[in-house]
């Protein structure tokens, strides 16, 4: 998860079009937090640890409590308002969103499993407690997706090919033709396919995230969806990855560490 954590953080300070469109930026500055890509991420990374095994039902009514738990915890995190209001619920229902934020979210469910059908069954179920609408279970199963083929050791092609067939993204276009006219847009189907082309161009962890980052738009979500992906296939270099133990608070490095053992048996 320290691919979604650290572009959820690299990009914070650049949301809502504030940066220049380059990729020629400090990797860290006194503004690189973590917002709500993170809080939920861990949350859900959480709930789908606890219900190993459990029926979908159990894995639901987990994501559901957990995403409330953590929310209350964090309530400045920078949510959306229609979830902000779910997360004061009491019975809450998904509301046919299509939004990122199943995406920014869904990043354990691409460690957590042994087959592509198991990953692609809990991202939907992580994704559909909110965001029922196609797009939004599309969003979070195609980012899955993508993980589970890169940490099986999956080439660029095979994930291309297997998000261009599965999902029907469109993949063609370079950031280069992207940057320009993108804009800040919330929407899984104007966000994740952005996202994994940034992947797709990038060299090196790093890279990924500069390149996801120069896109602008929604881009602490954008670079933590990219970022996800490239931990995957390329891992996370030691000095980046004490940087962003630094900046996080010591319950959210309890799951993170938990994670970490859980995914290393």
């Amino acid at each position: 998860m320290y691919g979604a954590i650290l572009g959820d953080m690299i990009g914070a300070p650049y949301e809502f079009d504030r940066g220049d469109k380059s990729k020629d930026f400090p990797l860290f500055i006194r503004e690189s937090e973590f917002t709500d890509d993170t809080v939920m991420t861990i949350a859900v990374a959480e709930a789908l640890m606890d219900t190993a095994g459990g029926t979908d039902d159990e894995v639901r009514a987990a994501v559901v409590s957990c995403m409330q738990r953590w929310g209350h915890k964090y309530p400045y995190a920078g949510y959306g308002g229609r979830f902000i209001g779910w997360l004061d619920e009491e019975n809450p229902q998904p509301y046919g969103s299509f939004g990122n934020g199943s995406a920014m979210r869904v990043s354990a469910a691409g460690w957590l499993y042994e087959t592509m059908e198991e990953t692609r069954k809990y991202a939907g179920l992580s994704a559909e407690v909110t965001h029922n609408h196609l797009e939004g279970i599309k969003g979070a199963e195609s980012t899955a997706a993508a993980i589970y083929i890169a940490r099986n050791g999956g080439s660029k092609d095979e994930i291309r090919d297997y998000i261009v067939n599965e999902f029907g993204y469109d993949l063609s276009r370079t950031c280069d033709e992207i940057r320009p006219d993108y804009y800040h847009v919330e929407s899984c189907q104007e966000t994740v396919p952005e996202a994994i082309t940034a992947f797709l161009e990038g060299t090196d962890f790093e890279d990924v995230i500069r390149t996801a980052v120069s896109l602008g738009g929604d881009c602490d979500t954008l670079t933590c969806i990219a970022g996800s992906i490239a931990e995957a296939f390329y891992g996370v270099p030691d000095d980046i990855k004490q940087e962003c133990r630094n900046r996080l608070p010591k319950e959210i490095l309890e799951v993170l560490d938990r994670f970490e053992k859980c995914i290393d048996e």
